[in-house]
């Protein structure tokens, strides 16, 4: 599976505001771990559409938590930071992602589909209270 930055800056942003006693702006977020702002702002955007976070407007504002650690899934972080679900391998379960469209006639196509579940099933169960 292949993560990129995007949910490394997510995890990191997260475990950095889930500290916070107050509101984290993006600058101040992007500074603190140094990680280029534009690049950070989008992310912290997707995070906040799904949920994950809350902007608040204002000389006080920033962003926070929508909800306690324990209840944040990494999956959840993941797609949010991604745009899409994980995937292990590039011909999964879905069928748009079958480089080859066979993905009804591949033979490993079983195989793959059950580790693909899997890994969804553990990144479900894990949270952000479990590796922060």
């Amino acid at each position: 599976m292949l993560l990129t930055r995007a949910t490394e800056y997510a995890l990191l942003s997260l475990e950095t505001i889930s500290r916070a006693d107050k509101p984290i702006g993006a600058e101040q977020l992007a500074n603190e771990l140094s990680i280029p702002k534009s690049f950070l702002a989008k992310i912290l955007q997707s995070l906040a559409k799904q949920g994950i976070l809350e902007s608040r407007k204002g000389a006080h504002g920033g962003f926070v938590l929508t909800k306690n650690i324990h209840d944040i899934t990494v999956n959840s972080v993941i797609i949010a930071a991604e745009g899409k679900p994980p995937a292990v391998f590039d011909c999964t379960s879905y069928s748009e992602t079958c480089p080859n469209g066979a993905i009804g006639s591949c033979v490993i196509s079983p195989f793959l589909a059950n580790f693909q579940t899997k890994i969804n099933d553990f990144l479900d169960g894990l949270t952000l209270g479990d590796i922060l």
